[in-house]
């Protein structure tokens, strides 16, 4: 058995001052508040994953020839610490996430993360940045990743990488807080095709998507939606969101795995859902679907989730064609009674029936 990885900590020079630190948790808005401390750990072959530490965040010196910056080799994670009513900081099925990170790094020929090496990383911040993590409906975005740092041109995978974590102090995903989003088809580019990356969480399918995100923007919409990259004609899912559609019957359709992301919240919706009673389908549904079954009044919902923004409804759907609205452009029951449920689990105020819950300990 591998011996334990042991996170040494390294003094942080200068931390935020008591004062400085409210302000900017005050307002932080998403991913643009970040907190004190990072942890790196290096892993180089032959000697596998060594030399980690929690230090101050600063910035990263790596080679002008550092394989991530030419061949893109990347990975990320995103989960979210929570202050709960009952003064404990938990977190959310950690465990998926570090399972998730070393599919993904199959998939990018790079190192796996020892899953214990990714909880205690995980917690080493938790710890140190407690101050960080707000009260009432903010949380604490924990932002694990890997890259590739080996000084070399030439195309294979790397023989060096760094895995770290940040942390952030984040409000509500979306501008303006939580509300029903219009979305926008692409139906000139595409995220993923069979065979690629599409179920792995790197850089490149979401520098990918950029392009159409600002498309939608552009056209007033808040996100993308992509269809398959064979027949343009499937459901894929956001730019960085899966989606459900909830029909008349109380049906709840999500697209298959496959060329999209495995999503947590997706997974853990798909449970919610199932033990509320309702029939959940993983099967393909098309775009002309769902123009057709909003249209007739046989879908009743839509509402995309991720981890950053949970679950949000999806009001309306605009496309080059025309737009169309799903029910009556707001939130509808399922999605609202799934949303309940789902932070209500997160932040404590439901029981956790799946130890879903990861208590960490801030005196350990």
């Amino acid at each position: 058995m591998t011996a334990r990885i042991v996170i040494e900590k390294v003094p942080h020079p200068a931390p935020t001052p008591a004062g400085e630190r409210a302000a900017l948790m005050a307002n932080p808005g998403f991913g643009k508040v970040f907190s004190d401390h990072m942890v790196t750990v290096t892993w180089t072959a032959g000697k596998g994953w060594h030399d980690a530490k929690i230090r101050a965040r600063e910035p990263f010196r790596i080679d002008p020839a550092s394989a991530v910056l030419h061949y893109a080799q990347e990975i990320f994670e995103g989960l979210k610490a929570y202050r709960g009513a009952d003064g404990r900081v938990v977190t959310f099925r950690p465990e998926e996430n570090a399972r998730r990170l070393n599919r993904s790094a199959e998939r990018m020929a790079m190192p796996a993360v020892p899953e214990e090496l990714f909880i205690d990383a995980i917690e080493a911040l938790v710890r140190t940045d407690a101050a960080w993590i707000p009260e009432g409906d903010g949380s604490f975005y924990l932002r694990p990743f890997m890259f590739a740092t080996e000084a070399f041109l030439g195309v294979r995978p790397a023989n060096e990488y760094v895995f770290c974590v940040i942390g952030s102090t984040v409000g509500a995903y979306f501008k303006g807080g939580y509300k029903t989003v219009t979305v926008w088809v692409s139906e000139d580019y595409t995220r993923a095709a069979p065979g690629g990356t599409g179920e792995a969480k790197c850089g490149g399918n979401y520098a990918s998507s950029l392009v159409a995100t600002a498309e939608a923007f552009e056209n007033g919409c808040d996100q993308v939606v992509f269809l398959d990259a064979v027949e343009r004609r499937w459901i894929d899912e956001l730019g960085g969101m899966n989606i459900f559609f909830v029909m008349d019957d109380k049906t709840i359709v999500t697209p298959p795995l496959g060329t999209i992301l495995p999503g947590i919240t997706r997974l853990s919706i798909m449970k919610l859902a199932a033990e509320a009673g309702y029939t959940v389908k993983e099967e393909p549904y098309g775009f002309d679907q769902w123009q057709a079954d909003a249209r007739s009044g046989r879908l009743r919902e839509a509402f995309a989730c991720g981890t950053a923004a949970v679950i949000a409804g999806i009001g309306k759907v605009k496309y080059r064609g025309g737009e169309f609205s799903i029910g009556n452009s707001g939130d509808g029951e399922i999605t609202t009674q799934l949303r309940s449920a789902l932070v209500g689990v997160q932040r404590g105020t439901v029981a956790d029936k799946h130890g879903w819950m990861h208590e960490i300990r801030l005196d350990a």
